[in-house]
């Protein structure tokens, strides 16, 4: 079970953030700054990537960063009114609020990995392509195969050393198939 960020840390992450980041709206800073004098909707806030999967969330950019300056979703509507985004977040303060912010070199900042919280709302192949499918598809047949290679040894192993050899016979066929396997998929 994962931590909770505590309020502390998330108003001061915030005040880092605004104290070394220009955004590209204004009504950006408005909004932290609202954030960080009323707990009670920061202690639902949540630092997240992807926010555009959650049921309500922000979106914030900072200068030098290619990315929308600004943009609001709420139930799969996206407005960049941030006075409408400003008005739902106070009148909705006892619901989560996740919370995207873009910018430099924000994925090697230890302040936001402290708290940045994995996106539950993200689908679950929202990462992979095709060809990453493919590849660990193939990773997990080559597990399997070796798995089987060496189970095989072992078993004809066995035989060989009790002297069964319809026992070796038959797992020797085996492990032989499960080598030209092997081998088909290497070489492919």
């Amino acid at each position: 079970m994962e931590t909770p960020i505590s309020v502390q840390d998330k108003k001061d992450f915030v005040r880092w953030f605004l104290n070394h980041y220009q955004l590209k709206k204004r009504e950006s800073v408005w909004i932290l700054n609202y954030l960080i004098n009323h707990e009670a909707i920061l202690q639902y806030a949540h630092f997240v990537d992807e926010v555009e999967f959650c049921p309500r969330g922000i979106l914030i950019s900072a200068q030098g960063v290619k990315a929308p300056p600004f943009r609001f979703y709420k139930d799969k509507v996206m407005t960049t009114d941030a006075e409408k985004s400003f008005h739902d977040i106070r009148l909705n303060q006892n619901e989560p609020l996740y919370i995207q912010l873009n910018f430099d070199q924000s994925n090697q900042s230890a302040r936001y990995a402290g708290v940045l919280e994995e996106n539950p709302f993200v689908p679950v192949n929202h990462y992979l392509t095709s060809k990453d499918r493919r590849l660990a598809r193939r990773l997990l047949d080559i597990s399997l195969l070796e798995h089987q290679r060496q189970q095989l040894e072992r078993e004809i192993d066995e035989a060989l050393d009790t002297g069964d050899r319809k026992s070796f016979v038959r797992l020797s066929g085996l492990l032989q198939h499960v080598k030209e396997e092997l081998d088909g998929i290497m070489n492919h």
